[in-house]
């Protein structure tokens, strides 16, 4: 094992750390606000494991969307909710305890079991292994999935004209009832001043 080999299992190790502790943290912890900004950790702590296996541009995409974008709405959506809400205590809420801690319990022995099966070891002519993901990806963005991603890219139009005409609903003026010539879309207007005649 090299000095290189020894640095990335370490990296790995306090990543994982990171991960799982964050991860936890997000899970356990009572207060939703910290429980936010440890998912903002597990994001980053994932982001780093990606730059561990050379995928720098899904690295990148993971702190732009999931931390830059995602994780800031959701917080801002607590912070502006901010309504607490005491829970009553319901009866036999043991059973869903455990049946929780069973589901978890499955999914990680599913986990373990597909990460010890996988075959890992990649040879270095294998077509998987690429020099440079950001000319490969633009590639194929452009020549095999050009449509889906136009496709992707007018849905997200759709949406963002869509959220401005809901947000600027408010400034549409009401209809007055002494005013029977006026529609939902004019605006009211000032009475013009008489001109006086010299």
């Amino acid at each position: 094992m090299n000095l290189a080999e020894g640095v990335q299992i370490i990296s790995f190790g306090i990543l994982a750390v990171l991960l799982i502790g964050a991860a936890l943290g997000v899970v356990l912890l009572s207060n939703i606000v910290y429980s936010a900004f440890l998912l903002g950790g597990v994001f980053i702590s994932i982001s780093g494991l990606y730059l561990l296996l050379n995928a720098d541009f899904v690295a990148a995409a993971q702190i732009l969307i999931y931390v830059g974008a995602v994780n800031v709405l959701i917080l801002f959506a607590i912070m502006l909710v901010n309504k607490r809400e005491d829970f009553a205590i319901l009866p036999g809420r043991w059973i869903r305890r455990a049946a929780t801690g069973l589901v978890c319990v499955g999914l990680f022995v599913l986990l373990a079991t597909m990460v010890l099966i996988t075959p890992w070891s990649l040879s270095t002519t294998s077509p998987a292994v690429v020099a440079n993901t950001l000319v490969d990806i633009g590639k194929h963005f452009f020549s095999d999935f050009l449509l889906p991603f136009e496709l992707a890219s007018i849905l997200l139009l759709m949406a963002m004209v869509g959220a401005i005409i809901l947000a600027r609903r408010d400034l549409i003026p009401d209809v007055k009832a002494e005013e029977p010539t006026a529609t939902a879309l004019t605006l009211p207007e000032r009475p013009r001043e008489l001109t006086t005649s010299k």
